[in-house]
């Protein structure tokens, strides 16, 4: 145990005093009194270069002391040299990650200057490869980069979907609006709208009237309609019933008008409070038909129909489109002289009334707009794209450029009112045609 003097309080003390200075040539601390401890420095120099003994203590002057240089390490170099026993402090790691990129940037620098050189030749980044290790900053830096680009990627799809506007939150608390279960109430109707639906080629069964008797029986309607101020909802539904019922049933020619004015009354009392007389119906018709022919056709239909009148007519689409729309007034006054001119023309019976709704509603944006126009909502809403829309949206067009001149002028004169914000005189979109020149 003799072979160290690291746990003798004498050496100690007289290598650790502070307060005595180096003398001028031995370069041995002077023992000061009551000094039993060694100084930081020492102990350093002891734990950097230690011998192989544990025991041994390193007694060197600070003159002998190693240094380390770097690599690129020259005699104008700002960077002092590092000392080998300096220890691992935050400024000294500082230091040397500083280095270290200031190396790479050197690195960097030398192969741009390469590749601008004529003589250079390409070499792929994945076919280079290198002998010096990639600093950890670097893999830190890539790291942080893959996960900017997912966040952005996260982003877009969120930008994606805002999109579609939630257009029930304003309804929340309202309980009519029934927002809670409004969407299911409508993916049913879509379901179901099929079953209300004729064929387009029923006229050929009928022995006695044709498609323009329809078109004139129709366009009848919608005046004794507006003269008495009937909610839409019943036009669309009396329509509706004239159809059904003219799929099954044979009709002689001077019947037709006595099936349009029964249907006008099944569909009051379906939906008006204040359903009109009888009497008044018959008025109107010019006194063509009794009271018990009035009756006994309402007998005829109802049954034929099995009572069947609670279908999704386009009225009950075009209410919630036009919300996706977030309609104005005008937008809506358009949109319901699209589909009523629509509903005159018998080839529009090949297009279920979801279609026919969405289409008059993307009609009337584009000749408002002057451009195409059908938003994420709409589409999210409607259940039907653009490029799905617009071939009956090329005939609603057509129907709006004739809507004012030949026989059946009814809706033409109806929306050209100030009640209707004289919708009739906004000029169709005909640049949806353009496809079809």
């Amino acid at each position: 145990m003799s072979g160290s003097d690291e746990n003798n309080l004498g050496v100690i003390g007289a290598a650790a005093n502070l307060q005595g200075g180096l003398l001028g040539g031995g370069g041995k601390f002077v023992t000061g009194m009551g000094q039993n401890r060694r100084a930081l420095s020492d102990i350093d120099r002891n734990v950097t270069e230690a011998p192989g003994c544990p025991c041994a203590v390193n007694k060197r002057g600070c003159s002998e002391n190693k240094v380390i240089y770097p690599p690129t390490h020259s005699v104008n170099d700002k960077n002092p040299p590092i000392p080998l026993n300096r220890r691992i402090t935050r400024k000294f790691a500082a230091q040397l990650a500083n280095n270290q990129q200031a190396q790479l940037s050197k690195d960097v620098q030398l192969g741009s200057n390469i590749r601008d050189s004529e003589d250079c030749a390409l070499i792929d980044v994945e076919d280079y490869k290198t002998d010096f290790p990639v600093p950890m900053f670097v893999h830190h830096t890539e790291s942080i980069l893959e996960e900017t680009d997912e966040m952005e990627e996260v982003e877009m799809e969120d930008m994606s979907d805002e999109l579609v506007i939630d257009i029930d939150s304003c309804d929340k608390t309202n309980p009519l609006a029934v927002s809670e279960y409004i969407d299911e109430i409508y993916a049913y109707y879509k379901k179901v709208e099929n079953s209300s639906c004729v064929s387009a080629s029923y006229m050929e069964n009928q022995p006695d009237i044709n498609e323009k008797m329809r078109g004139i029986l129709i366009d009848w309607l919608i005046e004794v309609h507006y003269k008495f101020e009937l909610m839409d909802e019943t036009l669309y539904l009396t329509v509706n019933l004239i159809d059904r019922f003219l799929a099954v049933h044979s009709v002689p020619r001077k019947k037709l008008q006595l099936v349009g004015v029964t249907a006008l009354l099944l569909a009051c009392k379906y939906e008006e409070v204040s359903v009109p007389v009888v009497e008044d119906l018959i008025l109107i018709s010019d006194k063509a038909y009794s009271r018990k022919e009035v009756l006994d056709m309402e007998k005829l239909m109802i049954n034929t129909l099995q009572f069947n009148l609670s279908v999704p007519t386009p009225y009950v689409f075009m209410r919630r489109f036009l919300k996706a729309a977030q309609s104005d007034k005008k937008l809506e006054l358009l949109s319901f002289f699209m589909i009523e001119l629509c509903l005159v023309e018998y080839p529009m019976l090949k297009f279920p009334p979801s279609l026919l709704a969405a289409a008059a509603i993307y009609t009337a944006q584009c000749a408002i707009c002057g451009f195409k126009q059908w938003s994420a909502t709409s589409e999210c809403h409607s259940g039907y794209s653009q490029e799905q829309l617009l071939e009956c949206s090329r005939m609603m067009v057509t129907f709006h450029q004739k809507a004012g001149t030949g026989k059946l002028t009814g809706v033409q004169r109806k929306y050209n009112t100030s009640r209707f914000g004289y919708a009739a005189k906004v000029v169709p979109a005909e640049f949806i045609l353009e496809g079809l020149r």
